[in-house]
């Protein structure tokens, strides 16, 4: 079989195989990031692309961000802006960034290497001023978006190390 058609076959496959276990299109954005990184860490996947990306074993919601780079990092990127600034502030409490545990993980050829978390209560406290400084001139951007990012340096400051040396 040449290296072209191993390919077609390997992602015929991996789309059956996930389709057959709910875990929806592992093509779709990082969703076969997040689907590695549930089975590695011993989650549940989930199975919308909305919500939790996975469950820990105690049934906590688990938000994952992946990275190739050198070093861990989270970027949150397309958050959904609210009328008003308290309006934003309780979209962040308690539907986007609050209610989960949050896993920073870092993969290198195809594996998964190094992982981190943080509670969604510190990673709230550490975005919370990083948002309310964007969210003055976010409407005026052609994409109407919040982003922030978590940084290496609050990762290993404020989280847990899970994988990794």
């Amino acid at each position: 079989m040449s290296p072209e058609q191993k390919y077609l076959s390997l992602y015929r496959e991996m789309a059956q195989l996930c389709e057959k276990q709910g875990w929806g299109d592992p093509f779709s954005y990082a969703r076969s990031k997040e689907i590695l990184a549930a089975l590695v860490l011993g989650h549940t996947v989930a199975d919308t692309f909305s919500g939790a990306d996975a469950f820990d074993s105690g049934g906590g919601a688990c938000e994952y961000k992946s990275t190739t780079g050198k070093s861990c990092k989270g970027s949150y990127t397309g958050v959904s802006v609210q009328e008003n600034w308290a309006e934003q502030e309780k979209y962040l409490v308690e539907k986007k960034i609050k209610p989960y545990q949050h896993f920073y993980n870092r993969f290198e050829n195809g594996r998964l290497v190094e992982s981190w978390t943080i509670p969604g209560d510190v990673v709230h406290e550490l975005l919370l001023p990083k948002f309310k400084n964007a969210f003055s001139t976010v409407l005026t951007k052609k994409d109407p978006r919040l982003s922030a990012s978590i940084t290496n340096t609050e990762i290993k400051k404020y989280g847990k190390k899970v994988i990794g040396t």
